[in-house]
């Protein structure tokens, strides 16, 4: 059975409200200086593995506990918004986003460095909800709108290569933590020009926010990612199986919750309709297919292939210009074609190219490295505008950042399992290597702690060391490049079905 979504009211659709274009100038700087932060993280793993000594786990909870706990908030917090106002929310989490990144460039130690970036999640919850369920308030024209998410995409995009360039100028002239502080100048201006151009959006009739609705939510998502990750990396230990059980249940008792309470944290009837679910679904899983081998790339791209941090960020140019031009144009080709057509193909198409990077060894050219990144970055950018466009117009505008949420939740679950599962591919092939008699232990924890401990061996050792260590890290990488690939491709094949039939709207 064909299903279509929701028309717009007639209100709607005389409603052009001036000044909407710079209004989204605002909530792009919002999604760039989360698409900033995301991706120079990466690039500073090396160095911050240097400075800090981090065990392998814990650089893996350096780089996930981020989405752990902005995962675990999402919902909470679009739901907030809906009540306090999503301009209000935007704002004060933009400035919070700010100050915390200070506290990330100044981390001393792992665990601080694990807080800051906890910390850094709470505050990052309050902006993707907001800044998508503002465009849903601000943009009633379904074409308009289409526009709209490609600009707020295409941005993220942007973001993904500015922050590697960014990043990679200011790691080859100052300390690891400027990389953080490069937030700041952007949330100046996001606060000081949203307070003048965004317009506020509130649901008029939001019932109360309720607690234990938000602490059931985020103890059930930290509890199961906390379980995948663990069972990943170590396998399962009755620790492991209790996280998971107590996540689940707190997860199950969520859902009932919402069920019966007259003014719920998130509406689950919203699951009914096959296009937002299978449109999360997609999202959901091509974020774990891709996560955890963009984590590591620029581990690739600098400890084994010798790049500068600048040459890296460079090198991973491709994907972003691929998402931007792509994203632009997806609203308008998934009119002329369809939904499910151009959201299957696009994450075929990124499936491909992770099967594509299964061959890479040290020695790999950038041609393979170059096209494979550029075909990701277009299907990316197809499927992800398109899945975003069908989640917000699926539902009442009322509900807007609820919806948001839940896009942005699978988001960022995707990521958190995806550098747990992949990523732990990758450790846990890395940790097997069998380097030289006298090869430190801190040398299997990770590739950068390999490279800084071969500073203080003899050069025979150090030289054979690395040798066997790089060739190690590059078998996980191309493991994890052929699941992700697995991933991508079933993705690919059950959005097929679950989008059959949606279309996006012509007119309002």
């Amino acid at each position: 059975m064909t299903s279509t979504l929701r028309p717009a009211t007639t209100s709607e659709a005389v409603t052009r409200r001036p000044g909407r274009w710079l209004a989204l100038s605002v909530l792009v700087l919002a999604v760039l200086l989360v698409a900033v932060d995301a991706t120079v993280l990466g690039l500073a793993t090396p160095y911050i593995s240097e400075d800090l000594a981090p065990s392998g786990t814990q650089l893996l909870w350096i780089g996930d506990v981020y989405s752990f706990v902005i995962a675990g908030l999402l919902v909470s917090m679009g739901s907030l918004g809906d009540r306090i106002g999503r301009k209000r929310i935007l704002l004060v989490g933009a400035t919070a986003f700010g100050a915390i990144s200070v506290l990330n460039a100044y981390a001393t130690t792992p665990e601080m460095m694990i807080v800051a970036r906890a910390l850094l999640g709470v505050a990052g919850a309050t902006l993707m909800p907001a800044t998508l369920a503002l465009i849903r308030n601000l943009f009633h024209d379904p074409r308009e709108r289409s526009l709209a998410i490609g600009i707020w995409g295409a941005t993220a995009s942007a973001g993904t290569a500015v922050g590697p360039i960014a990043g990679g100028f200011l790691l080859e002239h100052f300390w690891w933590g400027s990389v953080f502080l490069i937030n700041l100048p952007v949330m100046v201006v996001l606060v000081l020009v949203g307070i003048k151009l965004l317009p506020e959006s509130r649901n008029p009739s939001p019932g109360p926010w309720d607690m234990i609705s938000v602490a059931l939510s985020l103890v059930g998502m930290i509890g199961v990612v906390y379980a995948v990750k663990e069972a990943a990396a170590h396998g399962f230990t009755w620790a492991t199986l209790a996280a998971g059980l107590a996540g689940a249940g707190a997860l199950y008792a969520f859902v009932r919750r919402q069920l019966t309470l007259p003014s719920p944290l998130l509406d689950m009837r919203l699951f009914r309709h096959r296009g937002f679910s299978g449109a999360v679904l997609a999202d959901l899983l091509t974020i774990l297919g891709l996560s955890g081998l963009v984590f590591f790339l620029s581990q690739f791209l600098q400890l084994v292939q010798g790049r500068g941090p600048l040459e890296a960020g460079l090198a991973e140019l491709p994907a972003a210009i691929g998402a931007v031009v792509a994203g632009l144009i997806a609203g308008r080709v998934a009119r002329r074609y369809s939904v499910r057509a151009v959201v299957s193909g696009g994450l075929a198409a990124i499936g491909l190219a992770l099967a594509a990077l299964t061959v890479i060894d040290r020695t790999t050219g950038y041609p393979l490295l170059g096209a494979a990144l550029l075909v990701v970055g277009v299907g990316a950018g197809f499927s992800f505008t398109v899945t975003s466009d069908v989640i917000l117009s699926s539902v009442p505008k009322e509900q807007a950042g609820a919806a948001s949420a839940v896009s942005e939740t699978a988001y960022e679950l995707g990521a958190a399992l995806g550098i747990a599962v992949l990523g732990s591919i990758v450790t846990g092939v890395y940790r097997d290597f069998t380097g030289p008699a006298g090869t430190p232990t801190e040398a299997h924890e990770s590739l950068g702690g390999a490279v800084e401990a071969a500073a203080g061996t003899p050069a025979q050792t150090s030289e054979a060391m690395l040798d066997a260590a790089r060739s190690s890290f590059v078998d996980g990488l191309a493991l994890a490049a052929g699941a992700g690939a697995a991933v991508l491709l079933a993705a690919s094949v059950a959005a097929w079905f679950l989008l059959r039939g949606q279309r996006l709207e012509n007119t309002a």
